[in-house]
């Protein structure tokens, strides 16, 4: 029911009509954020671990099973937005030809995006706290609230852009 919503009332550019590519993006989350915990994981590991010692976060980070992802919805939420920001913002889904359903192209060109904005993220040592923190420590939820809008913050710092409430997604003006 949440999706549902979501689609209606949150509009990240005006006159966001690309519900085809919006749908394609929320029936990927569950998948997609698995696909991120495992591999900022994997990325804190390799950048911040390399020789494997073992203390309480690696047992903590090598445990963890759990597919509750909730606390990055909102970044996810982000992301799909400026992807539709940044690759159709005209408001217009051109038309497929190549025999594809245009869900299924969406969905396609969604996942290829993401992952490699996970690579490009993982880069960046607050980022990849953020995701563990929101996913493998579970902090008290005043903690998640900030640590998810810091998270948010760094993404759109990240991409040069602002969320404004009213206005939707803006390019930011670097002087």
């Amino acid at each position: 029911m949440r999706n549902l919503f979501c689609s209606v009332i949150r509009k990240f550019f005006p006159l966001d009509k690309n519900y085809v590519l919006e749908q394609a993006q929320l029936s990927l989350q569950p998948h997609l954020l698995d696909y991120l915990v495992d591999f900022v994981k994997v990325q804190y590991m390799l950048q911040y671990n390399p020789l494997g010692i073992v203390d309480e976060t690696v047992q903590r980070i090598e445990s963890h099973t759990s597919d509750d992802n909730t606390r990055l919805n909102e970044l996810y939420l982000n992301l799909m937005g400026i992807f539709r920001f940044r690759n159709y913002q005209d408001n217009q889904l051109e038309f497929v030809f190549d025999g594809r359903d245009p869900f299924e192209k969406y969905s396609e060109e969604w996942q290829t995006e993401f992952k490699k904005w996970a690579r490009e993220l993982c880069q960046h040592k607050n980022f990849i706290w953020g995701v563990l923190e929101l996913t493998v420590f579970y902090p008290q939820d005043d903690e998640a609230n900030f640590i998810g809008n810091r998270l948010n913050t760094f993404v759109t710092q990240f991409f040069e852009l602002k969320i404004h409430p009213q206005k939707g997604i803006l390019k930011k003006n670097i002087a």
